[in-house]
């Protein structure tokens, strides 16, 4: 679903009682190529001032400072709750700086979850009543680590009387672009050889594999107990006017998932 949120195009999901949420795209920002124009990155080799330009005029669409993620490709998920909006610790909590993390969870309201990407899946869950959300940056290897596994254990932590899970996959790599070699086989499969059917050998080339990322997602939080699964089914590679896309162009931008709970 596209909409328009402060000047910027954006696409979102289902709309969920409690819960805001959407990816912005490539466009209704200051930069140049190959970072036009949205690009909010800081480390993808942009100016600084268009970078800081760009998150003002995202700042500008939600409610309060997004917690800002240094993510790794991981599976760890932080509390960003026990963060300020800068991404500083808050008060009494340990010195930390920008979470080194690829998810953050939160029960506040108007507490504002970001991740950034450019070909890997954005995923926003939470529950029916709207009491607690999750936002996961979920490449391959976060995937396969468990990625989502952990920040709905890390939301059923948080609010045990949460029920009703539904989670909305963005935009990200389509499967008839992903290649992929025998080890991302191996590391889904190893977990659970049902997801095979999730991976097509590339005839005539030995060891390569197109990989459906977003129904992996879809497996895997399902099997973790998210009863309502959407697919936004937008690919970032093909889709070269809307989406920033690093398998396609190396050197790119990138989009962010913003969500928050309604503030009160």
């Amino acid at each position: 679903m596209e909409r328009v949120i402060a000047s910027l195009p954006v696409v979102t999901g289902p709309q969920w009682a409690g819960v805001n949420y959407f990816c912005t795209t490539r466009a209704g920002g200051v930069g140049v190529a190959p970072h036009d124009t949205l690009n909010l990155g800081r480390r993808a080799g942009d100016n600084p001032d268009t970078v800081a330009e760009n998150r003002r005029r995202v700042r500008a669409a939600v409610p309060a400072e997004p917690l800002w993620l240094r993510q790794v490709h991981g599976s760890e998920v932080v509390d960003a709750d026990a963060m300020d909006a800068a991404g500083e610790p808050a008060a009494g909590e340990p010195a930390a700086g920008e979470p080194a993390v690829d998810a953050s969870v939160t029960t506040q309201p108007g507490r504002v979850l970001a991740v950034m990407v450019a070909d890997c899946l954005p995923v926003v869950i939470t529950d029916s009543k709207g009491l607690v959300l999750g936002a996961a940056h979920a490449g391959w290897r976060g995937l396969s680590g468990g990625v989502l596994e952990n920040t709905l254990a890390a939301m059923r932590a948080k609010a045990p009387q949460a029920e009703g899970w539904r989670a909305w996959v963005g935009p990200g790599i389509g499967p008839q672009h992903f290649e992929v070699g025998q080890d991302v086989l191996d590391a889904f499969t190893a977990d659970d050889p049902a997801t095979a059917r999730y991976f097509t050998p590339r005839p005539g080339l030995s060891g390569k594999w197109l990989a459906d990322l977003a129904g992996l997602a879809d497996f895997r939080l399902r099997r973790a107990g998210v009863q309502e699964v959407a697919l936004s089914g937008l690919c970032t590679v093909s889709a070269s006017d809307r989406f920033f896309s690093y398998r396609r162009d190396g050197e790119t931008g990138r989009m962010a998932l913003l969500a928050w709970l309604d503030p009160v």
